[in-house]
């Protein structure tokens, strides 16, 4: 009873303190669940074959949970925070707590914002406003492929879907975030927004050991712009970013004690949010979308180039361009399609080129505003000529 009585106590206390911050803060807690069956069948262009099948995490929405609150400054100021972290329901571990995004700033209503963190870049928040499948993790999208694993360069030699073991996703179109950054965004005014942002991460490391190998050096900078148009039922969005990945390797901070300082990196994409290795990594995006009655109608164009800075004539390059619709059959039953080709450039000096195509096709049946069922279908030929189907449940909280 003693024990009992301890925790309906030790209850009664966090319930007081939460509602406490949050009546103080505006503090809201959120996420999604997505939880699905995939099953998947791939084949390379040197015949290697995989037929993969699972109950996978976020095919259709990166599953999550974040902490967001807000706090009245007054003058119409305001301070905001958010701090979001993948799940992996489907896993072992819940969560080694991977940030999706992380950051805090104030805003005015009347002006804009300004926060610093780990946050999106200006082109992936174009992507979700503008893409077709909502930027899910299957398959099947030219514009926004996903990978599980990220290789040397720019495209990935492993497209192909893997479940992502529910991490941080990863794109060979565009980087997806980045930390250490500052971003600004003005409020709307005369139907048009812009947004900007800037990342930057110097680190010099010296060693305490005379022979003992450290980093030299690793440099991380970069920026991007965007700007949205709204005009009734039509969308208009674009977005540029440049983000620049210095790395020197690895010696001695006394020379000649140890392994020269020869050693350079091999040189890769700004791919996960911590950075790239030794590249220019410039990219484009635009979108555009129309409402109709009963249907949205999408067009997308990506563009990103990948340029060894040691090496100027060697490069990668990636574009595509993609239309699709989406719109509801009935008010519980939602359904998207999209095709979409491009074109590669693999990240050495013969320049191989290659051509592709994407197609994917879903649906969606809420059984409330914030759950629903779903099934996914997505083919692409973009180094392994893959093709899946999803089947699975998403709760948004």
């Amino acid at each position: 009873m003693a024990d009992i009585k301890k925790s309906l106590f030790a209850f009664a206390a966090i319930s007081t303190f939460s509602g406490t911050l949050s009546a103080q803060s505006g503090l809201t807690i959120y996420g999604v669940v997505d939880i699905a069956y995939l099953n998947e069948k791939s084949k390379s262009n040197i015949n290697s074959q995989a037929n993969a099948s699972a109950i996978i995490n976020s095919p259709e929405q990166l599953s999550r949970l974040g902490f967001r609150g807000t706090e009245d400054l007054g003058g119409g100021l305001s301070a905001f925070f958010v701090a979001e972290s993948v799940i992996s329901a489907a896993n072992a571990s819940l969560s080694d707590w991977r940030t999706m995004q992380a950051f805090a700033g104030l805003g005015r209503t009347d002006v804009g914002q300004f926060a610093f963190g780990t946050q999106n870049t200006p082109i992936f928040n174009q992507l979700l406003a503008t893409d077709v499948g909502m930027a899910n993790n299957m398959p099947g999208s030219a514009v926004f492929p996903v990978s599980s694993v990220y290789s040397s360069g720019l495209p990935s030699k492993n497209t192909y879907y893997s479940g992502n073991e529910g991490g941080v996703n990863v794109s060979d179109a565009l980087t997806i975030r980045t930390q250490s950054a500052l971003s600004v965004q003005s409020t709307t005014l005369a139907d048009f927004k812009v947004a900007g942002f800037y990342t930057l991460r110097n680190d010099t490391i010296k060693g305490n050991s005379k022979n003992q190998p450290v980093p030299i050096s690793n440099n991380y900078s970069g920026w991007g712009l965007s700007a949205d148009y709204t005009w009734q039922k039509l969308y208009i969005g674009i977005a540029y970013q440049a983000l620049k990945s210095a790395n020197l390797g690895y010696g001695c901070d006394v020379p000649g004690e140890c392994a020269s300082t020869a050693y350079t990196p091999q040189a890769k994409g700004w791919a996960v949010t911590s950075g790239g290795v030794n590249t220019q990594d410039n990219q484009y995006y635009g979108g555009i979308t129309y409402s109709f009655d009963k249907l949205k109608l999408y067009l997308q164009y990506v563009n990103r180039k990948a340029t060894n800075i040691l090496d100027t004539q060697n490069y990668s390059s990636r574009s595509a361009q993609q239309i699709g619709i989406r719109g509801f059959v009935t008010t519980a039953i939602e359904g998207w399609a999209n095709i979409g080709y491009g074109k590669n450039t693999s990240y050495d000096k013969n320049y191989n080129s290659s051509n592709f195509t994407a197609w994917q096709l879903g649906l969606n049946y809420y059984l409330s505003k914030r759950t629903n069922l779903y099934t996914i279908y997505g083919s692409e030929t973009e180094y392994t000529a893959a093709k899946a189907l999803a089947a699975g449940i998403r709760v948004v909280f």
